[in-house]
C-alpha cells in the first residue's frame, strides 16, 4: 500500500512539475489544434512536433529566401566590380595632387 501511495505522489509531483513549465497547456493547445483540423494530417505525430517547435518556417519560404540570398549576393559582387571600375575611371579624370614644396 505504501507503494502505492509514493508512487502516486511521485505522479502528482511530476505532474505539477509539467503545469508549472507550462508543458501540460501546449500539449493540450497543440491536441486541441489536432482535434479541430477540419483534414487530419496523415501523420499526427508530425503535426504535434511541428507545432509544439513553433511551426517552423515552411520549406517553400527557405527556398524563396535562399534564391533571393544568392541573388542579392551576385547583385553585391556586380556592385562591388562596377564601384571598383568607377574609382578607376575617377582617378585618371582627376588633377595630379601637387606636392608641397620641400624646405631644406
Amino acid at each position: 500500500m505504501t507503494s502505492y501511495r509514493q508512487a502516486d505522489s511521485k505522479r502528482e509531483e511530476f505532474r505539477k512539475y509539467l503545469e508549472k513549465a507550462g508543458v501540460l497547456d501546449a500539449l493540450t493547445k497543440v491536441l486541441v489544434g489536432l482535434y479541430e483540423e477540419p483534414e487530419k494530417p496523415n501523420n499526427a505525430l508530425e503535426f504535434v512536433k511541428q507545432h509544439i517547435l513553433g511551426g517552423g518556417p515552411e520549406t517553400a519560404d527557405v527556398e524563396t529566401l535562399r534564391l533571393e540570398v544568392s541573388e542579392l549576393r551576385q547583385k553585391v559582387e556586380q556592385l562591388q566590380d562596377e564601384n571598383t571600375e568607377l574609382k578607376q575611371r575617377l582617378v585618371q579624370y582627376e588633377p595630379p595632387t601637387e606636392e608641397p614644396p620641400q624646405e631644406n
